[in-house]
């Protein structure tokens, strides 16, 4: 065996590994703490479906029904919401809300959600008192690794492409219009991507597993936002910036599955991990 030392590498070969390194703690950092807002998805205590029969549910005022003119509440004459700044104490008619929209409500001790997903309207109260928001440690990661930036193409379909996917509810579907496809290697394997709009105009987000799911990473899936293609469709994929979707926490989600060919036949070891919260709640998880 050599005991000889290895030689050191000189100061400036670092710089870019450390600024890397750096440049995705900071990163980390911020994702971590809109994921824990007070408001956001950890303090999500519920998830009612509406239907035409009027209902009253745990934790929320008044009794809600829905039809083709959207969700209506009427409240009892002790209770109240606060919608758009206005306090409500009678009934409240809220009109269609758009597939993947929804409008937050001001109710005692929280916030309220009333959104539509999977063509049906739904509730969510949010408190931040929600024990999984309280108690949230934050979500394991592998170490970032330079390895893991991808240099990919995206390839535009003729017209954009309706495409249906599962949801982590059983039973419910989201069709989203992919734009294209992305096309990349991991070391040396061609592989693709479809991909759906990104939130900003022009940038572009993927749904995908690889051989990590159900084993290191969470199941389901992992999403990962990629930015605005350039004049020749070349994008950068940094799977160390994979994220988990709300149903990695929590059950009261409705997040979308990956499309069948998003199912990657490669072990991306970056991105974030299974969440202990997840652990806690599935032995079979643990690894």
């Amino acid at each position: 065996m050599n005991s000889e030392p290895a030689p050191s590498a000189p100061p400036d070969a670092a710089r870019p590994t450390r600024a890397f390194a750096d440049d995705w703690q900071e990163w980390h950092r911020r994702h971590e703490e809109t994921r824990a807002d007070r408001h956001g998805f950890l303090a999500v205590a519920g998830l009612h479906w509406l239907t035409a029969e009027p209902q009253r549910f745990p934790g929320v005022p008044g009794e809600w029904r829905t039809g083709t003119d959207g969700p209506v509440v009427t409240l009892a004459d002790d209770e109240e919401i606060v919608v758009d700044g206005r306090r409500i104490r009678e009934r409240h008619q809220f009109g269609v809300i758009a597939e993947r929209a929804g409008i937050t409500v001001e109710i005692d001790g929280g916030v309220l959600e009333v959104a539509r997903r999977g063509g049906r309207d739904i509730l969510r109260p949010r408190r931040p008192d929600h024990p999984l928001r309280t108690r949230y440690r934050g979500t394991a990661t592998f170490p970032p690794a330079e390895r893991w930036v991808l240099q990919g193409r995206f390839v535009p379909f003729e017209r954009p492409r309706p495409t249906t996917v599962g949801a982590a509810v059983e039973g419910l579907q989201h069709i989203y219009d992919a734009p294209g496809r992305i096309e990349f290697c991991v070391d040396g394997l061609p592989l693709s991507l479809t991909a759906f709009n990104g939130v900003t105009p022009g940038s572009l987000s993927v749904l995908f597993t690889d051989t990590t799911s159900g084993i290191t990473t969470y199941g389901a899936n992992r999403s990962l936002a990629v930015g605005t293609p350039d004049e020749q469709g070349r994008v950068t994929l940094d799977f160390n910036r994979a994220v988990n979707l709300p149903c990695a926490y929590t059950d009261f989600a409705t997040c979308p599955l990956p499309p069948t060919e998003n199912r990657l036949p490669v072990a991306v070891e970056a991105g974030e991990k299974i969440p202990y919260e997840r652990l806690a709640a599935d032995p079979a998880t643990r690894s």
